[in-house]
């Protein structure tokens, strides 16, 4: 049992269950449990922000398992050190090996904190190598553009034949949001010369 144990335990939709969960966090000792519905994908999660805000020094947190609390490792690993930065304990149930309460568990943390280090600069690593494998091909970085400028042509085209957006956006293969935001642009551009040009 550990005193001044907080849990926190999440599912994904509300048609999970966080009953096991809640008993297991409970029967660890946990004197108050925060309950999510809500995907791991992300740390902008309500609960999990009136939890961390709840947390104080001293007390512990107590997840079930460590997915409950976030997806790669890199996450998990800021979240479990901010903790520490704060004198915050952290225990995951599933995984005994992390309990950063004991001189053991802070040591294999450390571990655990630095292959996510690891993970995050050969991710750094990887990323670089491919823009500048698609450099040197001549290519750039980031999304290509949807409407280049000979279907923004034949999209003015059909608008001034009479095409309802939809049509013109299926016309040339594009979305009707990036369609609008092309001829938005095209006329903001519009506007700004004949205001050059009056000036």
């Amino acid at each position: 049992m550990l005193e001044n144990a907080i849990g926190y335990a999440r599912v994904s939709t509300r048609g999970q269950s966080l009953d096991s969960q809640v008993d297991a966090l409970v029967g660890a000792g946990a004197v108050r449990v925060f309950q999510e519905y809500a995907s791991g994908a992300t740390q902008a999660r309500a609960r999990w922000k009136e939890c961390l805000d709840y947390l104080q020094p001293g007390n512990v947190l107590l997840v079930a398992d460590l997915t409950r609390l976030g997806r790669s490792t890199a996450d998990l690993a800021d979240i479990v050190t901010v903790l520490g930065q704060r004198g915050i304990g952290f225990r995951s149930l599933a995984e005994p090996w992390l309990d950063t309460t004991s001189a053991h568990g802070k040591l294999i943390f450390d571990m655990f904190a630095s292959l996510a280090e690891y993970e995050r600069s050969r991710l750094s690593e990887r990323t670089k190598a491919g823009l500048a494998a698609a450099k040197a091909r001549g290519r750039l970085g980031g999304r290509p553009r949807a409407i280049t400028a000979g279907k923004l042509e034949t999209a003015l085209q059909l608008r001034s034949e009479g095409k309802t957006l939809k049509e013109t956006a299926e016309r040339i293969s594009v979305s009707v949001s990036s369609l609008t935001r092309a001829l938005s642009a095209t006329s903001a551009a519009g506007s700004a010369k004949s205001a050059s040009r009056a000036a």
